[in-house]
């Protein structure tokens, strides 16, 4: 995205945040090839005869955010932030309620990006995973932050600094700790029992 539209979308998510309905119509075509890019980035960590397809689940996260009182957008990386999570949550709901109707049968799959490699396992089940950053963010909510942003969101060091109001020094070192607390997390859940 171009400066001139990064500033152009900064200011449009400040309006739609006082409640200016004609600002967020105006976002929309201004944000939605990153939010399928966003989307594709989860599905393609998906199963591969996954129900959802990137359009669908863009729209459910938009009805989701545009239903939901008028948000205080900080900037457009806070914005793709928060749609990056919400495609997080739909997704494990939808995993979720898959497994319900099947009686617990095999979990959904999700490829990890190889910047988070796990010990001998390619593929974790979105339903572990979520449950290890819920760990993780009963043990430390500004890691578990930083993992949505940086691994879902697709955010950079920097992004994810700004976002947060942080260093990207100190990004880069919560993320390795997180990284590595969730690789014994997720190796512990895969252990036979």
């Amino acid at each position: 995205m171009c400066p001139a539209s990064s500033s152009r979308v900064s200011e449009l998510l400040v309006h739609w945040g006082h409640g200016d309905q004609d600002a967020r119509e105006a976002l929309i075509p201004l944000v939605y090839d990153e939010l399928r890019r966003i989307a594709r980035r989860y599905l393609w960590r998906e199963r591969p005869d996954h129900t959802f397809q990137s359009a669908a689940l863009v729209n459910e996260a938009y009805l989701r955010l545009v239903n939901q009182e008028p948000p205080q957008w900080q900037n457009r990386a806070h914005f793709f932030g928060v749609a990056a999570q919400l495609m997080r949550h739909i997704l494990v709901d939808h995993a979720r309620n898959r497994l319900a109707a099947k009686r617990g049968a095999g979990a959904s799959r999700l490829t990890l990006n190889t910047k988070i490699p796990m010990p001998q396992q390619k593929e974790v089940d979105v339903v572990s995973l979520d449950d290890a950053l819920t760990s993780l963010a009963n043990l430390d909510s500004h890691q578990s932050r930083i993992v949505e942003l940086r691994f879902f969101g697709g955010l950079s060091i920097v992004e994810t600094a700004v976002v947060l109001g942080i260093s990207p020094a100190t990004v880069k070192r919560e993320w390795a700790t997180a990284r590595v607390w969730l690789q014994r997390e997720m190796s512990k859940k895969g252990a036979p029992k």
